[in-house]
């Protein structure tokens, strides 16, 4: 690798974890072009990403951890099913169209955006009354999102958020923290997932370099945004996002 394509990821990769710090998300789709650009193969570019945003979410997680934004009883429920997701999708990479898939992300994605800005926060009797079938959505959820991660060699957060908030029945904040908690698991699943075809292990302890660091300063500057803001905070990403991978299916 060379010096300036070194310079080059470190820089991206901490500017990713940063902004996805802030909102739970480790962004690997946008890390995604630059790590396969410059790896040996997609296969092995892939997997470097998904260990690398597995990295990072350890960053953000721990951030969150600190100031008591993971509902740990709904990780519990959503992290094993997400880890058996992620490594489902690893196994089965390149079965199926890429482009077709990120497209169909990145609509979804799009759709959360706005499924984010309509959040209202649930009444109390709202939330007594459907804990239990919150859970089994987590469990559904994480085990969705961790096979589409899987596939695509992505921790895909920015599909599990939205969902989240929607159907898991948090608020924006703890759907922040659970989010990059149970993020950590789908990345061990997809690095799993991705062993047998190969990791470029160069490009993960680059991008490491500026992705861990990036997204633990990111989840420490949550706790500065109101709930508005950090609601259209995350809308905005989200956006970004979506926009991002169905620029990535058409143009390959």
């Amino acid at each position: 690798m060379e010096t300036v394509e070194l310079i080059a990821l470190v820089a991206w990769a901490f500017a990713v974890g940063l902004l996805g710090g802030v909102v739970g998300l480790v962004l690997g789709n946008l890390r995604l072009p630059l790590v396969v650009l410059l790896a040996s193969s997609p296969a092995a570019g892939a997997g470097a990403n998904v260990a690398i945003s597995g990295a990072a979410a350890v960053a953000t997680a721990s951030g969150h951890a600190r100031s008591g934004r993971i509902n740990w009883r709904l990780f519990a429920w959503m992290a094993p099913p997400s880890l058996a997701g992620g490594i489902v999708g690893g196994v089965i990479s390149g079965l199926l169209p890429d482009r077709l898939l990120l497209a169909a992300i990145g609509l979804v994605i799009l759709y959360g955006a706005v499924e984010v800005l309509r959040y209202r926060r649930p009444t109390d009797a709202e939330q007594a009354g459907a804990t239990r079938t919150h859970l089994i959505s987590a469990a559904v959820v994480g085990f969705a999102v961790g096979v589409l991660g899987g596939f695509v060699g992505l921790i895909l957060g920015s599909l599990r958020l939205p969902a989240m908030v929607k159907w898991v029945g948090v608020g924006p904040y703890a759907a922040v923290g659970t989010n990059a908690a149970v993020g950590v698991v789908v990345g061990i699943g997809g690095l799993v997932g991705h062993l047998p075809s190969g990791i470029d292990w160069d490009l993960f302890a680059v991008g490491c370099a500026g992705a861990v660091p990036g997204s633990y300063l990111g989840a420490r500057l949550t706790g500065r945004l109101g709930e508005e803001a950090l609601l259209r905070a995350m809308a905005a990403v989200l956006a970004v996002t979506g926009v991002a991978m169905l620029a990535q299916a058409i143009v390959g």
